[in-house]
C-alpha cells in the first residue's frame, strides 16, 4: 500500500530567473583613489608628503581651538553686559549672581573684581589681580598660535623649494638625454615640479585665513576684558539728556494808541500834510 504513494518532489529553479550578481567588494572601489593619491605623491616627492603632513597638522588645531573657543563660550558677553548693569543699579549680590557661573573668560574678570570690591579691598590690588588672570585666559586662548603661523610661513617656502629641486631634475634629464633632446621630458618635469608650489599655496592660504580669523576673537575677548573690568571702578560720566525746552510765550499785541474813529469820521493828518503854501513842500 506503501508503494502506491507517491511524495511531492520540489520543483527545480527555473534556468530562466535572473542571478544577483555579486556585489563588487569595496577594498576594489578604492583602488582607483589610491592609486591616484599614490601618483599624486609621487609626482610631488617628499616634499608634497610633508605639506600632507602640515595640512593635517593645522586642521587639527584648527579644530581643537574651535572647540577650546566654543567651551569657553567665547563672544557671548551679555551675562557681563547684565551683570554691570545690575551692579551700576547697586544690586551688588546680583550682579555677583550674574557671573558667578558664566564660562566665558570677561564675566570670569568680572567675578574677580566684584568680589575684590565686596571685600572692600584697595582698587589697585584688585586690578592687579584680575590683570594677572586676564593675561593668563589670554595666553591660554593664544596656544597654538605659533605653530599655524609658522605652517602659513613655511608651506610656500617648501612649495617653492620643491620647485627648484623639480626643475633641476628635468635639466639633468635634458642633459642625460643629449642630441635626443624630447620635449615630453622637460614639460612633465615642469608641470611635476610647480605641483609642490601649488600644494604649499593650498596648504598656505587657509592656514594664514584660519589664524587671522583666531586672533581676531582673542582681541575682542581681551578688549571687552578690560571694558567691563574698567567699568566697576569707574563712574559712568555720560552727559544726561537735556531737559525739554518749555514752549515759547506768544507775542503780547501792543495796546492800541487811539479807539477805532467812527465810520464816516475825517482820517487825522500828519504834520507834513498840515503844511500849506510855498514852503510846504521846503523839507524841514
Amino acid at each position: 500500500m506503501l508503494g502506491h504513494l507517491c511524495f511531492p518532489t520540489p520543483h527545480k529553479a527555473s534556468a530562466s530567473m535572473p542571478e544577483t550578481e555579486p556585489l563588487m567588494p569595496a577594498a576594489s572601489q578604492t583602488e582607483p583613489l589610491l592609486h591616484s593619491l599614490l601618483g599624486f605623491f609621487e609626482a610631488g616627492g617628499p616634499v608634497v608628503l610633508i605639506l600632507a603632513g602640515l595640512s593635517v597638522l593645522a586642521l587639527t588645531v584648527g579644530l581643537a581651538k574651535l572647540w577650546q573657543f566654543r567651551l569657553a563660550g567665547l563672544g557671548d558677553e551679555r551675562a557681563a553686559e547684565r551683570a554691570l548693569a545690575r551692579y551700576r543699579a547697586g544690586d551688588g549680590p546680583g550682579a555677583l549672581a550674574q557671573v558667578q557661573q558664566a564660562p566665558n573668560p570677561v564675566a570670569q574678570a568680572m567675578v574677580r573684581a566684584l568680589n575684590g570690591r565686596r571685600l572692600r579691598l584697595p582698587d589697585a590690588q584688585v586690578r592687579e589681580e584680575v590683570q594677572r588672570f586676564g593675561n593668563a585666559e589670554l595666553e591660554e586662548l593664544r596656544s597654538w598660535f605659533r605653530l599655524l603661523e609658522v605652517i602659513a610661513s613655511l608651506s610656500p617656502l617648501l612649495g617653492l623649494f620643491g620647485t627648484v629641486l623639480g626643475m633641476i631634475g628635468a635639466f639633468q634629464q635634458l642633459e642625460a638625454a643629449g642630441n635626443q633632446v624630447n620635449p615630453a621630458i622637460l614639460s612633465g618635469g615642469i608641470w611635476e615640479a610647480l605641483l609642490t608650489t601649488a600644494v604649499g599655496l593650498a596648504v598656505a592660504m587657509p592656514t594664514l585665513a584660519l589664524l587671522n580669523w583666531l586672533e581676531r576673537r582673542v582681541e575682542r575677548t581681551a578688549h571687552a576684558m578690560d571694558r567691563v573690568v574698567t567699568a566697576v571702578f569707574t563712574v559712568e560720566l555720560a552727559p544726561a539728556p537735556a531737559p525739554a525746552a518749555a514752549p515759547a510765550a506768544p507775542p503780547a499785541h501792543a495796546p492800541a494808541l487811539a479807539a477805532a474813529a467812527p465810520p464816516g469820521a475825517p482820517k487825522p493828518r500828519s504834520a507834513s500834510t498840515e503844511r500849506k503854501g510855498p514852503l510846504a513842500d521846503v523839507p524841514a
